[in-house]
């Protein structure tokens, strides 16, 4: 770690959920411009890397690409793949795997009439697919498969042999939304700090936290090329978790008590009652708790309904003034 970092502390990773697998990270306090440094990278892992599962092929009876139309059934075989292509699925294992749907029922068809063995799971099963008139029908294969990031139908054409399948480009990952921001932070005197706030939304198939762990391993494996012995170079400028946190223990051992102060503008006094107390050297709760009704009676511009002001706004926060 950078050694600024024995003087602010170890960075501290803090979680806000916001729903099951929507979360917000945030991460600080940061030297300055590491933000960016860790955010930019583990975005760019998230969007690339995670594995995922996506549909990679359809076949049909008696279509043999996908501008063909079925008879009976309202969209056309481009629009069928566009509507299967926004099912999300979760898949347990790492092999291709075909699904069926075979359906003759009049009406809308939905992605939860698909038929999926046990290692397959339908996250949104809500998702529609078409609609049959009376006499259709629909017999269609599905094959899916886990991957990472993105592989166009083209690039499988040569490799592809069954007939009549209709390719379709595999979008594999999993992550719906990712987002950073960098903010300042202040620790003591340094107000140049980073603070990063990372925002994953997943599908369903992997949590964010989980994402995160997975981007971050795939950061470490690549950077631990550049020193696979685990030389220590300069060692006086790296800051280790260890040597962090036996700083903050000398420090705190070796440092003064710092009395606690708390604005009293948080009191919400009027201006003429704040004023008062800050020109008679008054300006912090503390303070002010440690004063008697006759020396705050003594200030300049300081009168009775003032003194009801302060001990009303005190009496909220069950804080008292001195009577010695």
């Amino acid at each position: 770690m950078h050694p600024i970092q024995e003087e602010i502390g170890l960075p501290k990773l803090k979680t806000n959920k916001l729903g099951d697998f929507h979360t917000i990270f945030t991460l600080g306090p940061l030297p300055p411009g590491y933000g960016v440094t860790v955010g930019n990278a583990i975005r760019r892992v998230l969007l690339s890397s995670i594995p995922g599962t996506s549909i990679t092929a359809v076949k049909m009876d008696g279509v043999s690409h996908e501008y063909s139309t079925i008879k009976g059934v309202k969209e056309s075989v481009l629009d069928i793949t566009l509507n299967l292509r926004a099912i999300d699925f979760k898949k347990t294992s790492k092999d291709p795997t075909w699904i069926t749907l075979q359906t003759n029922k009049e009406g809308k068809v939905y992605a939860k009439d698909i038929k999926a063995p046990s290692d397959v799971e339908i996250l949104n099963p809500n998702v529609y697919i078409t609609t049959l008139d009376k006499g259709g029908k629909l017999n269609l294969e599905i094959k899916i498969e886990k991957g990472i990031g993105y592989i166009p139908a083209a690039q499988r054409e040569k490799e592809e042999t069954t007939p009549n399948l209709v390719l379709m480009d595999a979008v594999f990952t999993p992550i719906k939304k990712v987002r950073y921001d960098i903010e300042p932070m202040r620790v003591g005197q340094m107000t140049n700090l980073d603070k990063l706030t990372l925002e994953i939304k997943t599908n369903g198939s992997i949590t964010p936290d989980d994402a995160l762990k997975f981007a971050s391993n795939i950061l470490q494996s690549y950077f631990g090329l550049f020193n696979a012995e685990g030389v220590l170079v300069e060692q006086d400028f790296i800051a280790t978790p260890q040597k962090i946190l036996e700083h903050q223990q000398t420090t705190a051992q070796t440092s003064p008590t710092k009395e606690s102060y708390t604005p009293i503008e948080i009191l919400g006094f009027s201006p003429r009652t704040l004023n008062a107390l800050i020109n008679g050297g008054i300006g912090s709760i503390e303070q002010l708790s440690k004063c008697t009704q006759a020396k705050l009676s003594n200030l300049r511009g300081f009168g009775k309904k003032a003194l009801n002001e302060v001990l009303n706004a005190l009496a909220e926060r069950n804080i008292k003034l001195s009577e010695e």
